[in-house]
């Protein structure tokens, strides 16, 4: 791989507190998030909160990859390893809740239709949230990181399933062979949804 896109994998006794910076920022105009929270004021302040939680669960359940100067950002999960919504357990229940307040149960809601719209077994390494920090994007590192993931879960017989609610991802991740897999509206008229995955092999 190119070092000046090198991507690593994160220790999982990290503490950078730019991986949650990178993708807070990432996110700061996600319709997804934008709808969860709606004020940008608010939003702008949480969202760095929310990743570090995001990110924290992310390094004991799954892997957090990033580049070096963490212009890119992936929270990944192996196969089959989220099976219960965005925060699976009683700590991350809590630490969310101090974030999100009365978005809680809005962001529990939108997690579940999020899942139930991946298959079930769910066969694939799911890439949670891809990020890349505002003034590194449209030079490369958004194609690198998921490539590197793809290239991960191939050396392990595995494809990959992702989510946007972005439209203007849809053809990126089209164009790095990802296909729809559903097209859908969240809950409570929230945004549009695809799900997409890119089998192993093609």
């Amino acid at each position: 791989m190119d070092k000046t896109r090198s991507i690593e994998v994160i220790r999982r006794d990290a503490d950078d507190p730019r991986i949650a910076n990178t993708l807070a920022l990432a996110f700061q105009n996600d319709p997804a998030l934008a709808w969860l929270l709606p004020d940008p004021a608010i939003r702008a302040r949480r969202l760095g909160q929310l990743f570090a939680v995001l990110e924290k669960q992310s390094l004991r359940a799954g892997q957090v990859l990033a580049s070096h100067g963490r212009e890119a950002v992936v929270l990944e999960y192996p196969a089959g390893a989220v099976h219960h919504g965005f925060w699976p357990d009683i700590s991350d229940n809590l630490a969310t809740a101090r974030v999100l307040r009365s978005a809680l149960g809005r962001g529990l809601r939108l997690a579940g239709a999020i899942h139930a719209h991946h298959p079930d077994p769910q066969p694939h390494v799911y890439l949670r949230f891809v990020g890349v920090r505002p003034d590194a994007q449209g030079s490369g590192w958004g194609s690198a990181i998921i490539r590197a993931c793809v290239d991960r879960a191939a050396a392990q017989g595995r494809g990959v399933l992702l989510e946007t609610a972005t439209p203007e991802n849809v053809g990126l991740y089209a164009r790095l062979g990802f296909d729809i897999v559903s097209e859908w509206d969240a809950p409570e008229d929230g945004p549009r949804f695809w799900t997409m995955i890119r089998e192993f092999g093609d």
